[in-house]
């Protein structure tokens, strides 16, 4: 047994002022009745290392870039430039547009993108509307929903917004009516008022539409108006129609949208005067000339490839040749072959296109990259873009490419271009790198590391600060303080060429876009207003920019940084291409248990073998665990193309984060390591010694408590003129009920469709009964005493032949019948019954006698030695000479049989003075007499049930109508249908049945009203259980079927045990009482129901089961009870008197001045007196159970019911049908029925770990998913989970999928 909680300790204070508070309804704090284990788990957390580096270095000074230059010449406005060149260079290349195989297509000139954007700009102004109501009005917002491989309509529809003084929102094309980032779009296009969107004619052809060809309306977007800006729907303008272009100054001019780290959508609005000082930074800093050629290979819609193709090009009348993501993906070399073909100076592009072309390469001989002097990286922040860079050169410098012309530069929509290396002479040395210590950077200081090459981050400069501008590093958390010169922060730059706003956010704006940096006193420096660029770095000698990541990637573990990109880098250096693709990584973190756990997604090549895949995971996780020295928690492989992408192919990490969250990612291989990475939780509790003997006895008073008993009312007392009293057995009530009331009906059986199959009257039952007695002795030649297998299903032929037994004077035992579908689980079971009974004999049906004689059977067990089998479908009538007498009461009336949820077969012994006092109490609880119904729906083999099935309207006389639980399958609403046909008012069904009818009629309430189904009648709806209340189950079937007339009050329930039936059933009281319990440092409390009226006639105790001393009210300990109807003894081969003692006459160790002989349940649990008074003026004594003792887990020192960790497992996911968890060499098993499709399967493993974490402080360590039905479930609807643990441990579960936590 588990030891008990002592006397004195915590809980029983904590409860006890629970309880005191439950009395007086104001709640004080948490504090007072629940410790929170929180401050504990919080000291768990690593302390930081005294030897952890920190920053040495004085605070630095904001480093300002060369001045802009003065132009003469430079136009007052961007639009100013388009003017000019349209109309005095109008023949002169802007934008070049590409076909899909990478050919040019169309080339727009500055003469028509000056034309083609005057017309869209009248149009927008002057014909959407009427002249007095024009639909668009100067500084309205206008969403432009273009392609990528369109180019040349954006730009035109970018321009014709800008002269139109109307404000341009480039978006995505929405795919789908729910598109990955779709919802988000449509927040940005709310919050920015847009109701108008532009598209070119192909585009708008392509979107989705409903069945009368209108656009469908995008989830979460607002209603749009669109407009086609393709030239042939667009009107002139009349002569004298002009733009107006004004000086730029701080007016909006468009809105670039960015994706935040939780994935919400913000727009970042850039004013006319950045968007022309911008160019004008970048014109200087890149030294563009008039006529050059750039090649774009980014999004021409944001970031770079904006400003510089479509910005910078129209400024400096240069020409831009835009090559689309779709070419890249059928030709990578495009671009490549752009630049040689138009001798361009200058490309733009990603690490990503520079590894493709190198992929790409051998199809290539003679291209020339001689005429670029620039080739602008822009993700030259990322970690791996050093290594892109040097590959790429070492392969192209054959083909002319110089070493100096590679540029990488750090940009982000917020502060727009933060830093871009200029061209370099040729000749000059090449800038030097970093080499850090990723050790230092998680610590947030600057390191050189020269010792381990393996865990040092090289990293690139991304050249100066912007001409014009201004930089300084700030702590990326709390207040913008300035660095120290050796400390990373994050970038900050103040300058008019960055954004001004989120549109909308006022809040958030003031935190990133008005920021005055403090210094270590929080006093201000300077008053010059910074912008926060988002990106983590640091400024190195000679003023050069370094960027280490980025804010958004950011992962803080145990207080150190670590940035999701260096760790994607760590899994692409591990040779990986036969197992995932190189670009599709995410890594992300998530919160579990007081502190962010990384999580690492890739798309899984098809090709891979499992073994593939294992081994490449495995080398990954111990690669990021000696680079980075942190754990990762879990490691997720998806198959190829199901992660969710970004417009522009990136993984869409928000989206990942989520759907991984929400069991909706559907990997094919998963790893989970929350043993090496989760280090806090709290230290194993050790076991408190217990209060012994020696504790004071003052009276009733265990050390100032009441002891903890309760008892029903007392037999002796209640005044019974009933005839039933003379009778001193069950048969003889029989008897004498066929000759008082020959024809009243007592038993009424109904099949699936809610029709009387059959039904005995008392002198019906009578008359079979003796005709089953008789041909026991005929053909089984039995004699008295003799052991009586009833293989029956549930129905009136079971109770004819329990009560041919008696009048035989043989011993009944009645055994659920083996289920034909499944002989190899189910009949072992009667076998094993069949052999521990002794039986002399089986009475059966013909149709199951043939079952067990079937070859089926025989593969299951040995058939050739069954008892002598009787069928009794077809009986001689013959009256029996005599019916059988027992000499004294304390003579065996019958064998109750049943496993345990712990797989344990135990028979126990009921005389037939104990059968009298049982049926007497259930009669006098539920006040029962024979002009009364109950309709029961349970199966009638063994405990509670069987009591009320077969023994109970004999003693009492009242009717019973007979629903076989599994008619139910095939007819859901058969059981509340039956009770509302004969107007029940005592109802008792099993938690498997009012699971099935809260699960299966959750949505069909409706459908009962209509059937006139109304369950008004019933007072009382008894659960027949031998464990806790399912609370969570009972208050949903009351709140379900409260719309049909259910009273809240008439769920109810019972408890019962082995050794007792029968302890608690019905609560007739006012209401039933709800406590929470918090067992000693226990994680989570747990809500517990009260079980239900003690019984008259019975008396319980809470024990220390280590002690056998009684313990206080409200304290923990095993239920002890002592009652006239408690089982006589176990029925076991080897009658071990030593456990029966102990088991059925034990007395307690101190205490009990009677020294009663109490009976102990094997279950834990407390008594609690309530404000109630009982009929009698006492107070009532509230009987709670937890669960039972030898089902607990014992876990990290504490003592855990399965039933808790299953009910945290089934919540996490609509697709877990049922969840068991049993502990197998100190690991917790969880195991899970996925009732969804397969590729769910490995979603459950991180929801399943997650949540037994967050909830009871335990790793899991094997989570098994199982086809529904696998968990074995007795008829009582109890999980049988030894036996689920054998088959586990014996390999035959045959699982989709085990995963062993590492």
């Amino acid at each position: 047994c588990c030891p008990c909680v002592p006397v004195s300790s915590r809980v029983s204070t904590k409860i006890q002022q629970l309880l005191n508070t439950l009395k007086r309804p104001k709640r004080p704090p948490l504090k007072e009745f629940f410790v929170d284990d929180s401050e504990e788990i919080v000291e768990g957390i690593p302390q930081p290392d005294p030897n952890q580096p920190k920053p040495e270095g004085r605070q630095m000074t904001p480093v300002k870039g060369e001045p802009l230059g003065v132009i003469c010449n430079w136009p007052p406005a961007l639009e100013s430039a388009l003017q000019r060149w349209g109309t005095t260079q109008a023949k002169c290349s802007c934008l070049t547009a590409l076909d899909m195989t990478g050919k040019p297509v169309y080339t727009l000139t500055y003469g028509k993108l000056w034309s083609r954007s005057l017309k869209l700009a009248y149009t927008l102004l002057n014909k959407l509307g009427t002249k007095n109501e024009p639909v668009l009005k100067p500084g309205d917002r206008v969403a432009l929903v273009y392609p990528n491989n369109d180019p040349v309509m954006f730009m035109v529809a970018f321009y014709g917004c800008l002269l139109a003084e109307v404000i341009p929102v480039p978006i995505e094309v929405p795919l789908t009516r729910k598109d990955a980032g779709g919802q988000q779009i449509g927040f940005l296009l709310g919050s920015c008022g847009i109701a108008l969107a532009l598209t070119s004619e192909v585009c708008l052809k392509g979107l989705p539409k409903t069945q009368n060809g209108e656009i469908v309306q995008f989830k979460g977007w607002p209603r749009l108006k669109w407009v086609v800006t393709d030239s042939k729907y667009l009107s002139k303008p009349p002569k004298d129609w002009q733009p107006h272009i004004s000086p730029a100054g701080t007016e909006p001019a468009y809105i670039e949208y960015k994706t935040s780290k939780e994935g919400s959508v913000m727009g970042v609005t850039v004013s006319r005067l950045s968007m022309l000082s911008h160019c004008q930074a970048l014109s200087q800093a890149c030294n563009y000339s008039e006529g050059e050629t750039v090649v774009n290979v980014l999004d021409f819609k944001k970031d770079a490839g904006l400003w510089h193709g479509m910005f910078a090009n129209v400024m400096n009348k240069m020409h831009t040749i835009s090559v689309p993501y779709s070419v890249m993906k059928t030709c990578p070399l495009s671009w490549v072959q752009r630049v040689h073909a138009h001798k361009a100076k200058v490309a733009l592009v990603k690490c990503r296109d520079l590894h493709w072309a190198m992929m790409a390469h051998r199809d290539q001989r003679d291209v020339s990259l001689s005429s670029l002097r620039m080739l602008i990286v822009t993700d030259g922040a990322n970690p791996w873009s050093v290594s892109s860079c040097d590959a790429f050169l070492s392969l192209f410098q054959s083909h002319g490419l110089k070493p100096e012309a590679i540029c990488p530069c750090a940009t982000s929509a917020e502060a727009m271009t933060v830093a871009i290396r200029r061209p370099g002479v040729p000749g000059a040395p090449l800038p030097g790198r970093a080499i850090l210590s990723m050790n230092g950077l998680s610590y947030g200081v600057i390191r050189v590391n020269t010792e381990d090459k393996n865990s040092a981050l090289t990293v690139q400069d991304v050249g100066h600060v912007m001409p014009g501008g201004m930089m300084c590093i700030v702590k990326p958390d709390g207040p913008p303080q300035l660095c120290k010169t050796d400390e990373i922060g994050e970038i900050c730059v103040s300058s008019r060429t960055g954004g001004m706003m989120y549109f909308g956010l006022a809040g958030v704006t003031k935190n990133t876009f008005e920021v005055i940096p403090v210094n270590s006193a929080g006093s201000p420096v300077g008053d010059v207003p910074f912008i926060r660029s988002g990106l983590l770095g640091f400024v190195g000698p000679g003023s050069l920019v370094f960027v280490v990541g980025k804010m958004d990637g950011l992962l803080m573990v145990s207080g150190r940084r670590h940035n999701a990109d260096d760790i994607v880098a760590t899994g692409l250096a591990v040779e990986s291409i036969k197992t995932v693709y190189r670009g599709r990584i995410a890594v992300f973190s998530v919160s579990v248990f007081y502190d962010e756990r990384i999580v690492v997604v890739a798309e899984q090549r098809p090709d891979a073998s499992e073994e593939d895949s294992f081994q490449w995971m495995s080398r990954v996780l111990q690669a990021i665990d000696s680079i980075h020295q942190v754990g990762v928690y879990c490691l997720a492989l998806v198959p190829a193309n199901t992660l969710p992408k970004t417009p522009l192919g990136g993984i869409h990490i928000s989206q990942t984060k989520q759907l991984f969250l929400e069991g909706s990612l559907h990997p094919c291989n998963i790893l989970m390591c929350p043993h090496t990475c989760v280090t806090n939780l709290p230290k194993p509790r050790q076991k408190q010694p217990g209060v012994g003997p020696a504790s004071v006895m003052v009276g009733n008073l265990v050390a100032g408590k009441r002891i903890a008993q309760a008892a029903g009312r007392d037999l002796g007392q209640i005044e019974e003129n009933d005839l039933v009293r003379k009778h001193q057995f069950l048969a003889e009530i029989l008897q004498w009920r066929a000759q008082a009331t020959p024809d009243h009906v007592l038993f009424m059986l109904l099949n699936a469709k809610g029709t009387t199959v059959c039904t005995a009257s008392c002198l019906q039952l009578h008359k079979r009964a003796e005709r089953i007695a008789s041909v026991l002795g005929d053909k089984g030649h039995l004699n008295a005493g003799d052991n009586v297998v009833l293989l029956y299903p549930p129905g009136i032929e079971l109770i004819a032949a329990f009560y041919g037994c008696l009048y035989a004077g043989c011993i009944p035992v009645t055994v659920r019948p083996p289920h034909a579908q499944n002989l190899t689980a189910t009949l072992p079971t009667v076998r094993m019954i069949v052999d521990v009974s002794k039986a002399a004999c089986i009475l059966t049906s013909q149709t199951l006698m043939r079952l067990l004689r079937s070859r089926e059977a025989a593969a299951a067990v040995d058939v050739k030695t069954w008892p002598t089998i009787i069928d009794t479908d077809d009986l001689p009538r013959k009256r029996l000479p005599q019916l059988y007498k027992p000499p004294t009461p304390e003579m065996l009336a019958y064998l109750d049989f049943s496993v345990s949820t712990t797989g344990m077969l135990t028979g126990v012994k009921m005389s037939h003075s104990a059968v009298n006092a049982l049926c007497r109490a259930i009669k006098l609880q539920c006040e029962l007499y024979s002009s009364r119904q109950i309709a029961i729906c349970l199966d009638p083999y063994c405990g509670l049930g069987f009591a009320l099935w077969c023994l109970c309207s004999v003693y009492s006389g009242h009717q019973s109508v007979l629903i076989p639980p599994m008619e139910l399958e095939n007819n859901l609403f058969l059981w509340l249908a039956t009770v509302n046909q004969y107007k029940i008012r005592d109802t008792f069904c099993s938690y498997s049945v009012m699971e099935l009818c809260t699960k299966g009629l959750g949505n069909q309430v409706e459908v009962l009203k209509t059937r006139g189904i109304n369950l008004s009648c019933v007072r009382t709806c008894v659960v027949v259980a031998e464990e806790r209340p399912r609370v969570a189950l009972q208050q949903s079937f009351s709140k379900l079927f409260k719309d049909i007339g259910l009273s809240p009050r008439a769920v109810s329930t019972t408890f019962g045990s082995r050794v007792n039936v029968a302890i608690c059933l019905q609560v007739t009281l006012k209401k039933s009482f709800l406590v929470r319990l918090v067992e000693r440092g226990a994680p989570q409390s747990l809500l517990l129901s009260e079980s239900g009226k003690i019984l008259p006639g019975v008396k319980v105790v809470i024990v220390n089961p280590e002690t056998k001393g009684p313990v206080g009210d409200s304290h923990l300990g095993e239920i002890w009870v002592n009652s006239p109807h408690t089982a006589s003894g176990y029925y076991t081969i080897y009658d071990s008197e030593t456990l029966q003692a102990d088991h059925f006459n034990t007395r307690l160790s101190f205490g009990d001045a009677a020294q009663t002989l109490w009976a102990r349940t094997g279950y834990l649990g407390f008594v609690r007196r309530t404000e109630l008074t009982a009929a009698t003026g006492e107070r009532h004594d509230a009987l709670y159970v937890v669960g039972a003792l030898d089902e607990t887990l014992e876990l990290r020192g504490l003592r855990y019911h399965p039933i808790d960790i299953e009910t945290s497992v089934s919540r996490i996911h609509r697709s877990i049908a049922e969840c068991a968890v049993f502990t197998w060499t100190n690991l917790l098993v969880v195991v899970v029925e996925l009732c969804g499709s397969e590729q769910e399967a490995l979603d459950l493993v991180p929801l399943v770990t997650n949540v037994v974490l967050e909830e009871h402080y335990l790793i899991v360590g094997v989570v098994v998913v199982v086809d529904p039905g696998v968990i074995p479930i007795n008829s009582r609807g109890e999980k049988q989970r030894m036996h689920l643990r054998d088959s586990f441990l014996a390999d035959q579960l045959d699982p989709i999928y085990v995963a062993y936590n590492m």
